[in-house]
């Protein structure tokens, strides 16, 4: 499958584009009550970028440069290591600029993904537990790099370029849309797969606001940044692999915010039946994470997120199953009221379940 050669102006071409169907994605402001106290919280649908996740946006930027310093040739093969969604970010624009593409991804990832990754033309091979998993899927691909010297790899969990995709673009669009409100953030939360989300966004709003608070996220049943390696299984697919990531500055960030499984799951859930906004499990954290920042803030504290992903990657998890109540759970606290989406370009637009 795979396509002729491009020449550098081809390439060039198509990476410009890609720039068209990734980022500049709106920002919903989120009306809520908790505990009957009305409220507002801010996420970035990142469900809109072309393969319906934010890796959408690392993917581009770090082919983008890669090509630039000529550290990537048509024709060469894109080799990565994930658990689903970059692995469909590189599939589909790996595709689109004519690399063939392989994927290695532990054997415990949805079978939605795993399809979805086929479907765009790439090669998938799965990692089991005795294999390593995720560990193992790095030494695989690292392995195949060395063997091949036509091989690419973007190494998402150790590349700069990866927090430098959301520096240049997710924050100042963030900043951007709540400047547009007369709004300014009081803190940032976002769970933690390679950590570029946080990291880079991070970055941006420190330096227009030195003051303004920035949480990595994590699941409670798997706290690998707090404890500094793997601990316990997780139901939350995308963040908190086997280790922490090389570009994950810990002494840059606030305290880790730990959020359960179950309650992330409840709230997507709730996202999608409420709201009609048919996000992932990550994002259900995401938006407990930020509920919880706002409890220490106050209600009205500007509390920025991001929703990662969209739901049809989970169609065979527990996000369609009935997830019970736990103990010490924000969600069954929570009342989605309505949203609105604010544009970068348009302004204020109503949304249409208000």
């Amino acid at each position: 499958m795979n396509s002729p050669s491009l020449t550098p102006s081809s390439v060039e071409n198509r990476l410009a584009g890609l720039q068209y169907v990734i980022g500049n994605t709106p920002l919903l402001a989120i009306e809520y009550a908790f505990r009957g106290e009305p409220r507002i919280i801010y996420a970035k649908a990142e469900h809109y970028n072309l393969t319906g996740s934010i890796k959408d946006r690392m993917a581009l930027h770090i082919l983008r440069k890669a090509y630039r310093e000529g550290r990537i040739r048509a024709g060469d093969r894109i080799v990565e290591a994930t658990s689903g969604n970059t692995g469909i970010a590189f599939s589909a624009i790996g595709r689109a600029l004519g690399h063939p593409v392989t994927i290695f991804m532990p054997d415990w990832m949805s079978r939605e993904r795993v399809l979805l990754i086929r479907g765009l033309g790439a090669e998938i091979v799965p990692v089991s537990r005795q294999q390593g998993g995720f560990l193992g899927s790095i030494r695989e691909s690292e392995e195949l790099a060395r063997k091949d010297s036509h091989v690419f790899l973007p190494c998402q969990f150790a590349n700069d370029a990866n927090v430098e995709a959301h520096e240049q673009s997710t924050g100042p669009e963030i900043s951007l849309q709540l400047e547009s409100q007369g709004l300014e953030p009081a803190a940032f939360v976002a769970g933690v797969g390679t950590g570029g989300t946080v990291m880079g966004v991070g970055r941006h709003l420190r330096r227009k606001n030195p003051a303004v608070r920035i949480h990595p996220l994590e699941p409670a049943e798997s706290p690998t940044l707090t404890v500094g390696h793997k601990v316990g299984q997780h139901r939350i697919q995308g963040i908190s692999d086997e280790f922490i990531p090389a570009i994950v500055k810990l002494d840059e960030l606030d305290r880790t915010v730990q959020v359960s499984d179950g309650d992330a799951i409840r709230m997507a859930q709730k996202l999608a039946a409420q709201l009609g906004l048919a996000v992932g499990i990550s994002s259900g954290a995401n938006f407990i994470g930020a509920v919880m920042l706002q409890n220490e803030l106050g209600p009205e504290a500007v509390v920025a997120t991001v929703f990662s992903d969209d739901n049809k990657k989970y169609l065979s998890t527990d996000l369609f199953n009935e997830e019970p109540i736990q103990d010490g759970h924000l969600s069954p606290h929570v009342e989605l009221t309505a949203y609105r989406a604010i544009d970068r370009v348009c302004g204020l637009c109503e949304g249409q379940n208000e």
